[in-house]
């Protein structure tokens, strides 16, 4: 599974980086998430799952 996050729709409200702290990180300026890598490990693939379907901006894509 891959992840990325559309900085275009992302507003900061940290629930990516709640969910799966070890798969996002958040920028220190508006707390905007970016993944920590782009190919999640099999290990993580449901907290990332379970984050992208909590956000609420929808910014989370999986491929």
């Amino acid at each position: 599974m891959k992840v990325s996050v559309d900085g275009q729709r992302c507003q900061g409200h940290t629930l990516c980086s709640m969910i799966a702290p070890d798969s996002f990180e958040l920028d220190d300026v508006d707390g905007h998430a970016s993944p920590v890598t782009e190919v999640v490990p099999a290990d993580q693939e449901d907290r990332v799952a379970e984050a992208a379907h909590s956000c609420p901006e929808q910014a989370i894509v999986l491929e």
